[in-house]
């Protein structure tokens, strides 16, 4: 967490200038995304909510995507990403919706993705979708790695 944090912060004050808020999906991280985000005081300011997206049962009663909403589209990708951001977003009625999905390992999944791959996706005032691969199998370190960076992702587009 503490290397999370400081990213944390950053988008914190960025959001709290443009006096935004924002909402996570998040599947492989298990909610470090957003625990970092709340780690920083005031984080009521900005942080609406989010869920952890980790299985098809959770995205059917946690966002509310159908089936036929993710028909012929995988979840560890860029598509199925920006679907989760736009829906979290969304759903909280927020300026911004962040998302991550991915294989942390130590195996990759069952969609052929290696471990340490992960999208990530915001969707607001801009939207971006970037891929990520680490190349590690350390589960723990991916997630945190993951972490880092879609909190960096945040806050570039907060930057512009």
């Amino acid at each position: 967490m503490n290397t999370l944090i400081p990213l944390a912060e950053q988008a914190a004050l960025l959001l709290k200038e443009r006096k935004e808020t924002m909402a996570v999906a998040e599947s492989s991280t298990g909610g470090l995304i957003s625990a970092a985000l709340l780690a920083v005081p005031g984080a009521s300011a900005y942080f609406l909510g989010g869920a952890v997206v980790y299985t098809r049962k959770a995205r059917e009663v946690l966002m509310q995507i159908p089936n036929e909403a993710v028909k012929g589209m995988r979840s560890a990708s860029e598509p199925y990403a920006l679907l989760l951001a736009r829906t979290v977003r969304e759903r909280y009625a927020a300026n911004w919706g962040l998302s991550e999905t991915g294989a942390t390992g130590p195996t990759g999944n069952r969609y052929g993705d290696a471990a340490g791959h992960s999208c990530l996706a915001i969707a607001g005032g801009g939207e971006r979708v970037v891929t990520l691969e680490t190349g590690q199998a350390d589960r723990a370190a991916n997630m945190r790695l993951f972490s880092a960076e879609a909190l960096r992702l945040l806050v570039e587009l907060l930057s512009r």
